[in-house]
């Protein structure tokens, strides 16, 4: 059966796409069919990660939205981009980069319906085995949707206290959505930090499961999202566990 992962922030920069290209990469080098989806349309990225360029990008997802083309026609196989040994397939559904397109969507919105029904058309046509939405920091329409229709929710958090009031709401949103399985993932934990005390300050904060507790990573700063990181770095610390959070989404 298929599965549609969210991965939600409440607000930006701890990591959000970053961790969502790894969960897609690791996916996939256990053979899974994984297509993500950059619902991020105010200011989109995720496919810098997967080193796909404006000029390979012939649909976006703004023009699913502007009914321009099919969901499935706005999915690029970027399986032979990322490297590594990717038995599966990933494909990415950009948010267009374009300055003026940005500008229309936001001046003109779009029929957030729309989402869910490309949501489950490219599902079917691609034959995946997991849906990852990257989703808009914060919480609106188009994130209450994404988190209502998954089977997992991922939260990214950092340990400070900023995110830790931001993650509180969005943890309460997902409880009363009923999110059959929610995953909190601290990153950017400072080496000054026990990781087990962390989790054990988040869960009982929440009342909600920590898949992952991840060190703050001078190699993942150098990396510069110039490729996906687990697979340049398959041993390190954050790798192992992301694998383990993977793991978790899996069961």
């Amino acid at each position: 059966m298929s599965k549609i992962i969210s991965v939600h922030s409440f607000r930006g920069g701890t990591g959000k796409s970053n961790t969502t290209a790894n969960i897609a990469a690791l996916l996939a080098m256990d053979g899974a069919r994984v297509c993500v989806v950059d619902t991020d349309i105010n200011s989109p990225g995720i496919h810098v990660l997967f080193n796909l360029d404006e000029t390979e990008m012939a649909h976006s997802l703004n023009d699913y939205l502007w009914g321009q083309c099919s969901i499935e026609e706005a999915a690029h196989d970027v399986t032979g981009h990322v490297g590594g040994e990717i038995k599966g397939q990933i494909f990415l559904i950009p948010s267009s980069i374009k300055p003026g397109e940005i500008a229309r969507i936001l001046r003109e919105g779009y029929d957030v319906g729309l989402l869910n029904d490309g949501f489950r058309d490219v599902v079917d046509k691609l034959k995946l085995d997991y849906l990852l939405i990257d989703t808009h920091p914060g919480l609106n329409e188009e994130t209450l949707l994404s988190i209502a229709i998954s089977n997992a929710l991922v939260i990214i958090m950092r340990p400070d206290s900023q995110d830790y009031q931001g993650t509180a709401v969005t943890v309460d949103v997902a409880k009363k959505l009923d999110v059959p399985k929610m995953l909190i993932l601290v990153n950017k934990t400072p080496s000054s930090l026990d990781p087990n005390d962390v989790k054990t300050r988040v869960e009982q904060t929440y009342d909600a499961k920590v898949g992952a507790v991840l060190p703050h990573s001078d190699e993942m700063m150098s990396l510069a999202s110039s490729g996906i990181f687990s697979i340049h770095f398959p041993d390190h610390a954050v790798t192992k566990g992301l694998r383990s959070l993977v793991d978790q989404i899996k069961s």
